[in-house]
């Protein structure tokens, strides 16, 4: 009985990690407002090495319409701003050599909808996750109950479990999913 719990632990945390990655993920498509979210992923070419922009710079927000990234190496000014053009933020960066700026522009009505198309396809695939991990619990105690590991009752009731765990998830998922819209829509 203690494998079951821990299976339904296991596939909670899963679900959980996928609901945070997609959230992060949110943040990266901007609503008009300055995040540092919208370019600390962004990998740069760093002395041959693929390295995230949070790694190799500080990030911050002096106005609500600014980032300011401010390298701690001098000589990665030109792979910070060549990865910024190459992203699909559509900003250009300022630099004077030290720090680079990044004015954020306002946000077309069609840049509004490419994003929120951006964010339903990033919950659709958050919601596959989640039912993937859905599947694999059911295998495992479907696999439990051949084993006589557990009786067909536990089965029927942790399968219960399962779906009720995914059916939370997946509402979770559409909310923040609203959410994300609703703010990339206000103007």
């Amino acid at each position: 009985m203690a494998d079951i719990e821990l299976l339904l632990e296991e596939t909670d945390e899963r679900m959980g990690n996928a609901v945070e990655a997609m959230t992060r993920d949110f943040g990266g498509f901007r609503t008009g407002k300055a995040s540092p979210a919208l370019v600390e992923g962004l990998m740069v070419d760093y002395y041959g090495t693929q390295t995230r922009l949070r790694d190799i710079a500080g990030i911050t927000t002096p106005e609500p319409r600014l980032l300011v990234i401010q390298p701690w190496d001098q000589s990665a000014i030109r792979g910070i701003e060549k990865a910024i053009q190459a992203s699909e933020l559509g900003i250009s960066p300022v630099s004077d050599g030290r720090i680079i700026r990044l004015p954020i522009p306002e946000l077309s009505e069609e840049r509004r909808k490419d994003f929120v198309k951006l964010v339903h396809k990033r919950a659709e695939e958050a919601r596959i996750e989640v039912r993937n991990f859905r599947r694999d619990a059911n295998e495992e105690t479907k696999k439990a109950q051949k084993a006589s590991k557990i009786t067909e009752d536990d089965q029927k009731d942790l399968l219960k479990d399962v779906q009720e765990l995914t059916d939370d998830y997946v509402k979770q998922i559409n909310e923040l999913m609203d959410e994300k819209e609703t703010e990339l829509m206000q103007v």
